[in-house]
């Protein structure tokens, strides 16, 4: 039975939430992986999400910032959620979901840090924990803790907020200098990549030069006209398992809806 996966940063759930209906009519997918949540554990409207059918939720929240969050139709039990660089706040959410034969498919779900305006790990403390962020995430999936092997059904998701490629931003050498794609941040990026070979789902089926974006800025008067955009959310698949994506769709129609997230669904479609 076919799985399917959306992955969204909402920009505040609890002012977004009908969004999150307009995406299960439009698309109905089996999980939605949800970031920047902004939303307390004890605050977070799960019985708003039940009534769609995600009657399976875990989330991993706080007041005002971050958070993240994973609702499923299918049973899932939540595997870890775990706090990097020792911050305090809430980045992380592993889930083991029911899927097709004795496996579950285990998605990882992450906002990585912004990183705020100044690419200078020593000026910007908000950057330096965006690398820091980074390195950690290199160790773990590196067999710290999380070890994967190449053939495990295994997921990473999420906001990872850089823009890898120089198809992935409007202009890749206005934007050198500009956080999300400044190299060390994509170099870094690569090397979390390398640490399994995964493989990104959606720039394998639409390959470059095809621009692509999943985010654009509210300042934009006219986002769609001016389509200065970047591509900050990420599927990822570890290599054993990348053959059962069969589908991939970034859903730009959804930064057009009614206030809107500045970000917009990935979401794929798994033979799992």
């Amino acid at each position: 039975m076919p799985l399917s996966v959306a992955t969204w940063n909402i920009n505040s759930v609890r002012l977004r939430q009908d969004l999150i209906g307009q995406l299960a009519a439009a698309r109905n997918p089996d999980v939605i992986c949800l970031q920047e949540t902004k939303c307390p554990n004890p605050e977070f409207p799960s019985k708003s999400f039940e009534k769609l059918g995600y009657r399976h939720i875990a989330i991993n929240g706080q007041k005002g910032y971050h958070g993240v969050a994973v609702l499923s139709k299918r049973p899932m039990e939540m595997v870890i959620a775990r706090e990097f660089c020792g911050m305090g706040d809430t980045r992380h959410i592993a889930v083991d979901v029911e899927a097709d034969g004795d496996r579950p498919v285990r998605i990882h779900n992450f906002y990585v840090p912004a990183g705020g305006d100044d690419p200078d790990p020593a000026k910007n403390p908000k950057f330096a924990h965006k690398l820091e962020f980074l390195e950690e995430m290199i160790t773990w999936f590196g067999g710290e803790a999380e070890t994967v092997s190449p053939d495990d059904r295994t997921i990473i998701v999420g906001d990872l907020n850089i823009a890898p490629l120089e198809d992935d931003v409007w202009s890749h050498k206005q934007l050198l200098k500009v956080v999300s794609h400044t190299p060390v941040e994509t170099e870094g990026l690569e090397r979390v990549r390398r640490s399994l070979d995964w493989v990104d789902v959606v720039r394998r089926d639409i390959p470059p030069p095809e621009k692509l974006y999943t985010w654009w800025s509210y300042r934009a008067k006219d986002w769609n006209k001016a389509d200065k955009g970047r591509r900050l959310d990420h599927v990822w698949l570890s290599p054993g398992f990348a053959g059962a994506c069969s589908h991939v769709e970034v859903l730009r129609e959804a930064r057009g809806w009614e206030k809107p997230s500045d970000h917009v669904p990935v979401i794929v479609r798994l033979e799992a």
